[in-house]
């Protein structure tokens, strides 16, 4: 009976909640928005489909689905899941909570995930209390919180957690969930008769700034409140909607993220002499209602720090404003901040006054700072100790300035104050340098002091060892090709990287290490190579590891399988990579591959290519080496072997240009750089066999170039040599493919 009156009490509270809460996403295809960190192939949704979630906190403004992602991992794992709120709950709910988990596990061994809803409304006690459980893997803990877990949340739960922060919904995602809460039958109004009137649901969209809840709380009372027409629909027109909701809140909290963003954008806005977003942002705080007095005073700093002596009436100006307003008080007094602002931005900037800094720095290294006997008081025992004698009076010479030395001895010629060149301080930048000049020869010269000389997930220590670990095994001189390789890449968290033909871990180190909320993808060529990494592999955390992506006969770089899982919402990819890709493809299969490859990019995406090619052949290598020692002859033969590779690299066709022809005509964007590698390739019995062994394609060439007795000859000659080191010089080309972004495509 308990159960059935159960059951009808929750039917009841489901049709009787709020619209927002009948239309909360149910999983993750329902989910709407926050692709960044939920997108196809993400760390988190990764995470979540594998059941695979650690501790997360996540926090952004109210709205934007935290408690609704919170609901969807308790819908798809297989731990134990419950929750509370940390605006209701004490330190006995905690703990109760925290004995079941642990019964849980003792006995049938369920993981158990704890939501706690406003985490940042917990006290220090209440976080502390938690931390243990949270630390021994008792619990796996979801927190959501509105504020910076920087700031509210122990610093111990952050830091063995993984932060997500959620950003408002954009314009396209509201109208998305407008459309299925008036479509749906079960939990929106999909049975009535309701029309919607585009202006009214972009005054909704608009006014909501990216908050779902209070988008659908709107659009709720806005049906609610309006009686049907004679025909029995409810008609939404743009009144309805401005009256259900009428002003667009600004999130700002005096004491939280919003408060510090602000004023630091404010800030920033003066400092990049931009009056137009600084009035925005000026505006934002006084609706707000920060108090103006706070605005003053960072306004002063903004004198003193960003303007600085390029005008020194900055801080005049911004004084005499603070002092207007207190004397008119608001409304008024919002003409003198505002003139404060303009004049700030508008003027000529310098930071030279941190100058300062530079000279606190040398009163705290330097050693001896005593005061130079000409500087000093004479008042008291000038006689005595000479103190004062050979100071000269600067009002005495011509321009009241005279050459003297007035820093310590162990500091002369040290420059703190290094004037700007635009305004007031910009004209006394030469004269100072002159001064500077005449002050040090004045010191070289003068005996007056003659025997007085004076930087949302916790760090992964492990990952990083293996990183190590793995550049180092490469080889010194392909961690060097790396690094240029990646040279001026910026790297995102959440980026996919996909590298092709992968032969070893090498170029695949810095993505891993970057996009650590992302995914790094490796096609590999063969078994072989699979096995090889993945027992490399083996000492990572499933979610840090590479996905190895094998390829077969009918597709040699993996690209369909990839397009494939593109077309099934697995997503595309940031970065494409390789390095020496489709060697000896012939033109029309190598523009298949690029076509592949386009759709395979993200419509800002990048691709980078990397081709090294030998300058010179074998046997131009072995003539190199016979030339640096002139009391060798250079036989002939070497010599015509030498001509005819000339011939054979002349000849091929350059990989890059093609590569690069390819990809501009599918509209790419490609830069190239080229440098050169000296290398000394030793001559050892491995090498001789690749370049003269019977399936040799190198022995091959050979024999349409020399007779049988002079290709002989020829090996011998290389074979006389073996354990030399012959100097073999490399050319690389880099590749980087750019695209911008498709025009939004035109109405009509």
């Amino acid at each position: 009976m308990n159960d059935l009156f159960s059951h009808q009490g929750e039917q009841t509270l489901r049709r009787i909640s709020p619209l927002a809460d009948r239309m909360r996403p149910r999983s993750l295809d329902e989910f709407v928005g926050q692709e960044a960190i939920l997108g196809p192939g993400r760390l988190l949704r990764r995470a979540i489909a594998a059941d695979r979630v650690g501790n997360l906190i996540l926090h952004g403004p109210p709205g934007t689905g935290k408690t609704t992602l919170a609901r969807i991992i308790a819908n798809t794992t297989r731990a134990h899941f419950s929750s509370l709120n940390a605006v209701l709950a004490g330190v006995k709910d905690l703990r109760a909570e925290v004995d079941a988990a642990r019964r849980r596990l003792e006995q049938h061994g369920l993981r158990s995930i704890l939501f706690i809803d406003e985490v940042h409304r917990f006290n220090t006690a209440q976080q502390d209390a938690l931390l243990p459980w949270v630390e021994n893997g008792t619990v796996t803990l979801i927190g959501a919180t509105t504020e910076n877990p920087f700031f509210e949340v122990n610093k111990a739960l952050v830091s063995r957690s993984r932060l997500f922060r959620l950003q408002p919904l954009e314009a396209p995602d509201l109208h998305q969930l407008l459309e299925r809460a008036l479509a749906d039958p079960e939990r929106g109004y999909g049975l009535g008769k309701l029309r919607l009137l585009p202006e009214a649901a972009e005054h909704l969209v608009n006014v909501a700034d990216g908050d779902a809840r209070s988008l659908l709380n709107a659009l709720e009372l806005a049906v609610e409140t309006t009686e049907p027409d004679a025909s029995g629909e409810i008609r939404i027109d743009l009144a309805i909607a401005e009256e259900s909701i009428q002003q667009r809140a600004v999130l700002y909290d005096k004491q939280g993220d919003a408060h510090f963003d602000t004023i630091s954008a404010f800030i920033k806005s003066l400092r990049g002499s931009d009056p137009d977003a600084a009035l925005f942002w000026l505006a934002r705080m006084v609706e707000a209602g920060e108090n103006p007095r706070f605005i003053f005073r960072r306004m002063l700093i903004a004198a003193g720090e960003d303007v600085g002596l390029a005008d020194p009436q900055a801080m005049v100006v911004v004084e005499a404003c603070a002092a207007a307003f207190d004397r008119v008080g608001l409304p008024e007094g919002l003409y003198p901040l505002a003139h404060a602002a303009l004049y700030l931005a508008g003027t000529e900037k310098s930071n030279s006054s941190l100058g300062f800094f530079d000279a606190v720095k040398a009163v705290r290294q330097a050693s001896r700072q005593q005061v130079p006997a000409h500087l000093r008081d004479a008042n008291r025992d000038g006689k005595a100790f000479g103190d004062g004698i050979g100071y000269r009076y600067p009002h005495a010479y011509a321009e009241h300035w005279v050459a003297q030395q007035y820093l310590p001895s162990a500091l002369q010629g040290e420059v703190f104050w290094q004037p700007g060149a635009l305004g007031w301080e910009g004209g006394l930048r030469r004269r100072l340098q002159e001064r500077r000049a005449a002050q040090l020869a004045a010191a070289a010269e003068s005996d007056a002091e003659h025997g007085e000389r004076l930087s949302s997930s916790p760090g992964d220590p492990l990952l990083q060892r293996w990183l190590q670990r793995q550049a180092v095994a490469e080889g010194e001189r392909l961690d060097r090709l790396r690094r240029e390789f990646w040279a001026g890449a910026t790297l995102g968290r959440l980026e996919r990287v996909l590298v092709l033909e992968a032969q070893s871990l090498l170029w695949a180190l810095d993505p891993l290490e970057a996009a650590s909320e992302g995914e790094v993808v490796l096609t590999i060529p063969s078994d072989a190579v699979r096995d090889r990494l993945e027992a490399q592999l083996q000492i990572l955390d499933q979610l840090s590891r590479p996905r190895l992506l094998p390829v077969s006969a009918e597709d040699p770089d993996g690209l369909d399988a990839l397009l494939r899982e593109s077309l099934d919402g697995r997503g595309r990819f940031e970065r494409i990579v390789a390095r020496q890709p489709w060697r000896g493809l012939a033109p029309p299969e190598l523009d298949l591959r690029l076509s592949r490859l386009t759709r395979l990019a993200v419509p800002c995406g990048e691709i980078r290519l990397l081709f090294s090619a030998p300058r010179l052949g074998p046997a131009g290598c072995l003539l190199e080496l016979l030339r640096r020692q002139p009391s060798r002859t250079v036989p002939e033969v070497l010599a015509l072997a030498a001509e005819g590779e000339r011939e054979w690299l002349r000849d091929e066709p350059e990989a890059a240009e093609r590569v690069q022809r390819g990809l501009e005509a599918l509209g790419w964007t490609v830069r190239s750089r080229h440098w050169d590698e000296n290398l000394e390739l030793p001559l050892s019995d491995d090498l001789l066999a690749r370049w003269f062994g019977r399936q040799a394609p190198y022995r091959r060439r050979l024999g349409a170039l020399l007779e049988p007795p002079a290709r002989r000859r020829l090996e011998g000659l290389f074979r006389d040599l073996r354990g030399a080191s012959l100097p073999q010089p490399l050319g690389h080309t880099l590749l980087l493919a750019s695209r911008r972004a498709p025009e939004p495509a035109g109405e009509g």
